[in-house]
């Protein structure tokens, strides 16, 4: 365990993304830096899972069949406005750049692009808590 996961014991994460292995591996190496992970494979199920357990950061892919992330973004935002996310994104038909550019235009905290290595991943989760921990976070509870 690092250090920077002394201070997340308990901290709830939440994956979107359609590609199970990409999935597998974000929940592994979060897992292993002391979070609980929850996971979903479209946006629309992505939000049904935030509605029901409203988690302290949300991980999400923007290029998804059927709901995007840039939609699940704006209604996630529009429900819960006290959403933390990181959008992710490796590209599409407008580029990785322009998709993270208009997450971040939503209210993403934080953007990476695909592929990022392990310790991006965790310095930006780290980054994103701490923001929280530096906003007061009342989750919604329908």
């Amino acid at each position: 365990m690092s250090e920077a996961n002394q201070t997340t014991a308990r901290k709830t994460i939440l994956v979107i993304d359609d590609d199970e292995s990409i999935r597998i591996l974000l929940r592994t190496v979060l897992e292993l830096e002391g979070y609980l992970v929850l996971e979903a494979s479209d946006g629309v199920t992505g939000q049904q899972e935030y509605g029901k357990n409203p988690t302290d950061l949300v991980i999400m892919d923007l290029i998804m069949p059927g709901k995007e992330g840039i939609e699940t973004i704006r209604d996630l935002r529009r429900e819960f406005p006290d959403v933390k996310i990181i959008a992710v994104s490796g590209g599409g038909r407008i580029g990785a750049e322009s998709y993270l550019k208009m997450a971040k235009g939503l209210g993403a905290l934080r953007t990476l692009r695909k592929p990022f290595d392990r310790e991006s991943l965790v310095k930006t989760v780290a980054e994103a808590i701490k923001m929280d921990a530096e906003t007061p976070h009342t989750p919604h509870r329908s």
